[in-house]
């Protein structure tokens, strides 16, 4: 798609906007009201979004990974974000991570995830983590941005195609949001069965 971005129709988000700041500010001013129950809801945030995936195709498979620094990636094997190309030959890539979620942020009605609160979207995510890294595999490309407290820090950096699709999304929480009093690998374990078209898969590889 080669067109102006202004024509482009929002969906899920607002594409003129790459980067929603106040959006971003508010979420890190308030994280026990967006993040209840801490680093389960983030993760729980990103799991959502690979369900959707897996809703789209008739099913998935999502790879969560507990690496030894505290930080969590989850990979699936979905479409990848979407990418489109402006009328200036720029690369634009679905601000999911740095702008409010049109479907969830602000709606009374939201979906609920599993832990019974509502989804707001992936920018909780990228807001109350010290860093996240967005890799994203789409047909004819791919490509890897990293956040800082939500905040882009680079560009869209191309990637070579390996051939797949999807996305991995791997991040380090906020330490205010403190640590779990269950296992993570065991919570997991009780997620998984919550989407039925989505297959989740925990590899933990911190120091026992």
């Amino acid at each position: 798609m080669t067109t102006p971005r202004a024509s482009w129709r929002n969906t899920t988000h607002d594409w003129a906007s790459s980067v929603d700041v106040e959006h971003l500010s508010r979420i890190r001013r308030n994280p026990a009201v967006y993040a209840p129950g801490g680093v389960r809801h983030l993760l729980l945030e990103v799991l959502a979004y690979a369900a959707d995936e897996a809703e789209s195709n008739d099913g998935g498979h999502c790879v969560v990974t507990l690496h030894p620094d505290g930080s969590v990636s989850v990979a699936d094997d979905g479409r990848g974000t979407d990418t489109r190309v402006d009328d200036h030959g720029q690369v634009v890539k679905k601000p999911v991570m740095a702008s409010k979620d049109l479907r969830f942020f602000d709606t009374p009605d939201a979906q609920p995830l599993p832990d019974g609160h509502p989804r707001r979207g992936m920018s909780v995510v990228a807001a109350l983590s010290v860093w996240l890294v967005h890799t994203n595999r789409r047909r004819g490309g791919a490509w890897t941005q990293r956040y800082e407290r939500g905040i882009p820090v680079t560009g869209l950096t191309p990637i070579s195609d390996d051939g797949t699709t999807g996305t991995v999304v791997h991040f380090l929480p906020d330490e205010r949001l403190g640590a779990s009093s269950d296992d993570p690998a065991v919570e997991l374990t009780e997620i998984a069965g919550r989407w039925g078209m989505l297959s989740v898969e925990v590899d933990d590889r911190r120091a026992r």
